[in-house]
């Protein structure tokens, strides 16, 4: 069969976010993960290959031959151990990973149970990577490609979608309450900060291509995403990086903490922003959250590496404005990147300080296992370089529905109606965008094979 491997004419694609989602929403390849790092996007699909980590057994398909065994230790090692084992002949590796993930590195097993999925990753026969000056397809047969060239012109300059109103201020988990908890064993001295979260369900089911596409074109994302991987299907237009590791072991993580509303008018917006960069408990909040990032990538670092740039830098992510800073240093010699992802995952902003008892606070207040939110959706090069996006601003669905998801920080000064306040202002930045799934119109719904 003949492959190709070849890039279009310069400035070819005048929309990339609706050619991926044209080719995503078209459904001709199967499973898929859509990334997007600065000005360009990949579409990864097809997968001639997959790793799948659950709390007891590793399953590992390739060329048609399924293997599946226990594993022990770590599962960022169990994972890392399993991709050397395929011969994958230079392509890279895309998925996600679950917030549960956490609980080895955090003594929290015992509140993760099978057959809870920790981890599902792909190997993709075809590759399409999209940015205005042009299109590059690799695996893909001739036919292939032409039907994918033709899937990015019918897509540009293509209407926006409709979205479907949700409302996201009703609050059926006693969001309040628990922060009202937390609070208290804050006071008590049991931890510093906790991250709670709350899930509101869809009475609907979501056209997720189409929701990324109308979502990207409101939101100022560091990374967006779309997936449909493992039995389930997201899009999200994610703040922050979990942890990325370059080709020259450059470790560098981006702590987010710190929220303000951001949209309404240029003198609301500066209003806002003067008042997150006085406010003594955001500000708090966000050192504590650099302070254990610079302590996570120092225990992987070479010595005299570690640095904060950037910090307490205002950046706008859709609905809302948040305080970031840039933690970087070089990775030791003898550790990889799958380490650096266990060190810093999950997201100090996603979780908690001490991280231990953050999270054993998050398996115990926060009800709903997360999933996939506040995991991270990873791409993994055959270099060993690796990328993990916090998973957050997301819509998620699987066989039995959609919902959405949204946290805030308690610290000991928080008080529940702000923090719940917060949730509904994250929660603005993908509510208002997403897209009912139509008979007419591909639902992204997961393809469980």
């Amino acid at each position: 069969m003949s492959i190709t491997d070849e890039r279009s004419h310069a400035g070819y694609v005048t929309d990339p976010v609706a050619a991926v989602a044209g080719l995503a929403g078209a459904d001709l390849f199967g499973e898929y993960v859509v990334y997007e790092r600065p000005g360009e996007w990949v579409f990864a699909a097809d997968p001639i290959g997959t790793v799948e980590l659950g709390v007891e057994e590793l399953r590992v398909e390739w060329d048609g031959r399924t293997s599946t065994h226990r594993w022990t230790g770590r599962p960022a090692s169990a994972l890392d151990q399993a991709l050397r084992t395929l011969p994958l002949d230079g392509r890279n590796a895309y998925g996600w990973i679950g917030f549960e993930f956490c609980a080895w590195a955090l003594d929290a097993t015992a509140h993760v149970a099978a057959p809870t999925a920790l981890a599902h990753l792909m190997i993709p026969r075809i590759e399409v990577r999209i940015a205005m000056s042009g299109i590059r397809i690799s695996g893909a047969t001739p036919a292939e490609a032409r039907a994918i060239h033709d899937l990015v012109t019918a897509a540009q300059d293509t209407a926006l979608p409709l979205p479907h109103p949700t409302d996201v201020r009703s609050d059926r988990t006693g969001y309040r309450e628990r922060v009202a908890e937390a609070s208290a064993e804050i006071r008590d001295g049991r931890y510093r900060k906790v991250i709670l979260s709350r899930k509101v369900e869809l009475p609907f089911m979501v056209d997720v291509p189409a929701t990324y596409r109308l979502g990207r074109a409101h939101n100022t994302p560091a990374r967006s995403f779309l997936l449909r991987l493992g039995g389930l299907a997201a899009a999200g237009f994610s703040p922050e990086l979990v942890v990325s590791v370059d080709d020259d072991r450059v470790i560098t993580t981006r702590p987010v903490a710190g929220t303000r509303r951001f949209g309404h008018s240029p003198a609301a917006d500066l209003a806002a922003r003067t008042d997150l960069l006085g406010d003594p408990k955001e500000i708090a909040e966000h050192a504590m959250s650099v302070h254990t990032s610079f302590t996570e990538v120092s225990a992987i670092a070479a010595p005299d590496t570690p640095a904060i740039v950037d910090f307490m830098t205002v950046r706008e992510r859709g609905s809302v404005q948040h305080l970031t800073s840039t933690v970087r240093g070089l990775l030791i010699a003898d550790r990889t990147s799958w380490d650096a992802l266990e060190a810093l995952f999950p997201a100090v902003t996603a979780s908690g300080i001490p991280k231990r008892e953050g999270v054993d606070a998050i398996f115990r207040l926060d009800r709903d296992p997360r999933g996939l939110y506040s995991g991270a959706v990873v791409t993994v090069s055959p270099s060993g370089s690796l990328e993990a996006t916090l998973v957050l601003r997301a819509v998620y669905q699987d066989i039995h529905g959609a919902w959405l998801r949204a946290g805030a920080g308690i610290i000991e000064q928080s008080t529940p109606e702000r923090e719940f306040e917060e949730t509904c202002e994250k929660l603005e930045s993908i509510a208002p965008y997403v897209v009912a799934a139509s008979p007419s119109v591909g639902t992204g719904q997961p393809t469980l094979r």
